[in-house]
């Protein structure tokens, strides 16, 4: 799906999060520490920032244009929440890996088919493009 340039950083991401989702879908008990560890090395890298930029940026930005309270936004926040809660209390057993491996899928797809959709529709496209740019300075940022 072609993203407008603001959400392509966050798309990205996106792509790296499904893989590592489905490793972790298909963790099994002689593969399930490798690829925990593989997860946490991707959270710690990325997946942890990526959900920050997403509610300290993306969402602020899209609010004065859209719905503040729009079910996906909602939905998203709420995933959020979810997945870091998972993230943290998640071992090395293959059931609780793939429980968050399904959360992360179903997660960024309702990102990419829906709720990115909603934004690139009320944003003006010069917003948009000051969106692509603070989220590209932020990716710069050390510890970023």
């Amino acid at each position: 799906m072609k993203r407008s340039e603001a959400l392509a950083i966050l798309s990205r991401d996106h792509h790296q999060a499904l893989f590592v989702a489905q490793r972790l879908r298909r963790a099994q008990p002689e593969t399930a520490a490798a690829e925990r560890a593989r997860f946490l090395e991707f959270w710690t890298a990325h997946g942890r920032r990526h959900f920050q930029l997403e509610e300290e940026l993306l969402f602020p930005a899209y609010a004065p244009y859209g719905d503040a309270h729009h079910p996906l936004l909602l939905r998203a926040l709420g995933e959020h929440v979810a997945i870091r809660a998972l993230a943290a209390r998640t071992d090395t057993s293959p059931e609780g890996l793939h429980e968050l491996g399904e959360a992360l899928a179903a997660h960024v797809r309702g990102e990419e088919r829906e709720l990115f959709a909603v934004i690139e529709e009320a944003m003006p496209p010069d917003e948009l493009l000051a969106l692509a740019r603070e989220l590209e300075r932020a990716e710069r940022q050390p510890g970023g």
